[in-house]
């Protein structure tokens, strides 16, 4: 046989599951499939669907001969899973069953919501049952967020019992997050919102069942208060589409703004598909804030029920924006141009990082200005280009200047056509969740 035979996908030669109790597998939620993420993979490893203990599994039909090219695959995987895993599935099993009764979340409840139980039988049945969840915060200190949340429970990272349980839930990082790594134990200035499912068992026992979680880190920000930045977010892929990305995201993002010793909201290396959960949630955010839209775009621009905006009555862009005719002022300080002393103070306010608030004002401007008015028109892709071209400086500083203006202009075109995209998308239902790298 060659060698080639015996060699396989790393990826593809690992099965995760989350395990639920027999009797959690009986309350709402009947309709729902196999827990495996990976159902055709080989190497079985299982969470306890709440406490994530693990349960580890290597089997094989047959084993190459020759010790120096054969991978021991439990070695290598216990690296980076706490030592206390089952090797006997029914151990685990009886394990799962007592920690589903036992297992109660660290830390502080800061957001719950519902959601239905998962249809996948195709009934389309508007009748089904919602399912509570619940987000949890585990901080530094109990004294930084204490001011906040005077009346809860705190835990910090030096609590051990979490301590134990992110190096359960951290293995997720490896897996789904790019180049995603392990943090720093002995750094504490780390914060931790953790998604839970919240189930109600027929006897009223409440059970808990992991989702995601996030991992965001604290340091100084002249002259006397905090930055956080998200570091690693991640999904299981169980639960993406269902709208938990974002309701971990709007947690963290709540908990910056009512924290007045917090200043901005960081992302360190935001991948693609989270830059694109961020900014919908951001754009949601600024189209309900009244004040925000009616200064921006004036008052024809904020619905009765709120700060919708109304978007003018043009017909789709045939041609690049400016390209036709026409002069039509803008009523508000979202210009174009952008009156950047007001843009700041909202900025200031909201707490929103400096490029990810010039971004999301480029798609507001987008969406609400005359593509008719050619003069805004300019001020637009000039504001745009600006960003782009700061961003993007070492690289196009090595081009000619007709080369360097070719670029400008083609990744203006491409960041207008999927800021478009995310713009309709921002006011429409959002199912979309993530597992990526930040």
């Amino acid at each position: 046989m060659a060698m080639v035979d015996w060699t396989a996908d790393a990826n593809d030669a690992l099965t995760l599951s989350l395990v639920r109790a027999e009797e959690d597998r009986q309350v709402p939620g009947s309709e729902e499939t196999s827990e495996e993420f990976h159902p055709t993979f080989t190497y079985p490893l299982r969470f306890a669907s709440g406490s994530l203990a693990q349960y580890l599994s290597v089997r094989y039909a047959q084993k190459l001969d020759a010790s120096t090219t054969v991978d021991n695959v439990e070695d290598i995987l216990k690296e980076f899973i706490p030592p206390d895993y089952d090797t006997d599935g029914a151990a685990f099993l009886t394990r799962v069953e007592e920690d589903a009764v036992s297992f109660q979340p660290i830390g502080s409840v800061v957001h719950t919501y519902t959601r239905p139980v998962p249809n996948t039988s195709g009934s389309g049945s508007a009748t089904r049952e919602a399912v509570e969840h619940e987000v949890y915060h585990v901080s530094v200190m109990s004294t930084f967020c204490h001011e906040i949340l005077p009346r809860r429970v705190q835990a910090t990272w030096n609590d051990p019992g979490f301590r134990k349980y992110h190096r359960r839930m951290q293995l997720f990082i490896l897996l789904y997050i790019e180049a995603g790594s392990y943090i720093n134990e002995d750094d504490d200035t780390w914060h931790f919102f953790v998604s839970y499912e919240k189930r109600k068992r027929q006897d009223g026992t409440k059970t808990y069942h992991f989702i995601g979680y996030s991992s965001v880190y604290k340091f100084y920000c002249f002259p006397e208060k905090h930055r956080l930045r998200l570091s690693q977010f991640v999904i299981v892929p169980l639960y993406q589409h269902r709208g938990h990305g974002s309701e971990l995201y709007k947690t963290i993002y709540d908990y910056v703004l009512l924290n007045p010793l917090i200043s901005e909201l960081t992302v360190e290396d935001p991948a693609e598909g989270f830059e694109d959960l961020r900014d919908r949630n951001d754009l949601r955010m600024l189209l309900a804030n009244e004040n925000f839209m009616k200064e921006g775009f004036g008052n024809e621009a904020v619905s009765h029920s709120g700060g919708k905006v109304r978007k003018r009555k043009t017909h789709v862009r045939a041609n690049p924006v400016g390209a036709s005719s026409g002069m039509v002022k803008g009523t508000g300080k979202m210009g174009p141009p952008m009156d950047k002393a007001w843009s700041e103070t909202f900025r200031t306010q909201l707490k929103v990082a400096g490029r990810q608030w010039q971004r999301l004002m480029e798609m507001l401007i987008l969406r609400h200005f005359n593509p008719a008015d050619i003069q805004a028109a300019r001020a637009y892709r000039l504001q745009v280009k600006e960003r782009l071209y700061r961003f993007n400086f070492e690289i196009l500083a090595q081009l000619e200047k007709e080369e360097r203006l070719e670029k400008l202009e083609e990744t203006f075109r491409m960041w207008e056509a999927s800021k478009l995209e995310i713009e309709s998308l921002s006011s429409q239902s959002d199912g979309f969740d993530i597992c990526g790298r930040l």
